[in-house]
């Protein structure tokens, strides 16, 4: 190369290295919405209204466009943050329980049919006991009686662990669409903030038929 000469790095070389995340497909209509807002910004607005061709617009969409990966990782901890409560949301697929619905129908059942056995027990007993009927029947009854209230008890507290249980697991389930949302919005403004508006300042100004003006 002949001294004094300045050698021109084509822009693609000058491109920062890939992020590690890059634009999914299914984000890049949202891409796509952002990169039509910043070039309605006023300062990019009013650099292309200088260019007498009308085409450069055109230009630093395709740019834009063409430069998705990079300028989507200038947000990257954003969108990585987005996309990790997108994959959490889409996580909703049931778990089968091994046995269908019987446990949960016997969990609600048992209590209630072994405290309406003992109540029966119990009353028919003491009746007995009242009544002066000879034999072990009466002291029987109780004593069935006393053992189904066992049963009743013990069965309403499994049922009440399994309740507690549940709730603490869908407490820790899947995200919310607020927070989704909440997500994908803050990705929004990194991508906007962080990536497109620069990236079009930067082309802007080495346009030859653009002059930058002050970004507002």
């Amino acid at each position: 190369m002949a001294p004094g000469r300045v050698s021109k790095v084509p822009p693609a070389a000058r491109r920062p290295a890939r992020g590690p995340h890059r634009l999914r497909p299914e984000d890049r209509a949202d891409f796509e919405a952002l990169l039509h807002l910043a070039l309605s910004t006023q300062d990019i607005r009013s650099a292309l209204l200088a260019d007498p061709s009308g085409q450069a617009s055109g230009r630093l969409r395709a740019q834009a466009l063409d430069a998705a990966d990079e300028i989507t990782a200038a947000a990257g901890e954003a969108y990585g943050a987005y996309l990790a409560v997108r994959a959490a949301a889409r996580d909703t697929t049931p778990r089968p329980t091994p046995h269908g619905t019987l446990l949960p129908a016997l969990a609600v059942l048992t209590p209630l049919v072994a405290a309406t056995s003992a109540a029966v027990l119990l009353l028919l007993g003491h009746v007995f006991r009242l009544a002066h009927v000879s034999g072990p029947l009466p002291g029987s009854l109780v004593t069935a009686g006393w053992v189904l209230a066992l049963v009743a008890a013990v069965s309403a507290l499994v049922a009440l662990a399994a309740l507690v249980s549940t709730g603490i697991r869908r407490r820790g389930g899947p995200p919310s669409d607020a927070r989704l949302e909440q997500a994908r919005l803050a990705w929004h403004q990194a991508l906007l903030g962080q990536g497109l508006l620069p990236h079009l300042r930067r082309c802007v100004k080495e346009d030859p038929f653009l002059h930058a003006a002050p970004p507002t």
